[in-house]
């Protein structure tokens, strides 16, 4: 359960029975059933507008918002900010980039928007610490549940791929 370590053991403890009778993803499904609408790049582009422009109006303007196919597999991330800076005419400018795991196109919404206010509060704040946390919970209030909820769906998109397990 990689995506869920640094929680406490007893935590762990009581969510075994269902990754090992592959009822995780009810569980969750059962919480968030309805999945979102945005498909397309033009979609993502304007739910990551819509949150910006109602939390971060002062933050700089993003250059590039996409879904990344890549992402999951090659970084190990669930979406990504960067800031390519280049001197233009003896200015520095910078361009900001969002990019979120194309496996987010199939998930609930809230999860959506967990990753979406993550990255949005890295154009503020660059590091995980306590203003970048609090940040995100000005963002969405039940951040830090959503981040748990998000960790047990991949979870349960890890581990209830392929065949169920033979009974003993």
């Amino acid at each position: 359960m990689k995506y869920l370590q640094g929680y406490p053991p007893e935590l762990l403890a009581r969510l075994e029975p269902l990754v090992q009778e592959r009822r995780l993803m009810a569980h969750v499904l059962q919480r968030y059933p309805q999945a979102h609408a945005v498909r397309n790049e033009r979609a993502l582009v304007d739910y990551v507008g819509g949150l910006k422009a109602r939390f971060m109006k002062s933050a700089p303007p993003l250059a590039k918002v996409a879904w990344d196919p890549k992402l999951h597999v090659v970084r190990n991330a669930l979406g990504t900010h960067t800031a390519v800076s280049r001197v233009q005419g003896g200015q520095l400018k910078a361009k900001r980039e969002i990019r979120i795991a194309s496996l987010f196109k199939d998930a609930p919404e809230p999860f959506l928007k967990m990753i979406v206010v993550h990255e949005l509060a890295h154009l503020k704040e660059r590091e995980h610490d306590k203003p970048f946390y609090a940040l995100c919970q000005h963002m969405e209030p039940d951040y830090h549940q959503l981040e748990f909820d998000t960790r047990l769906w991949l979870t349960a998109l890890e581990t209830e791929a392929g065949p169920p397990p033979s009974p003993a």
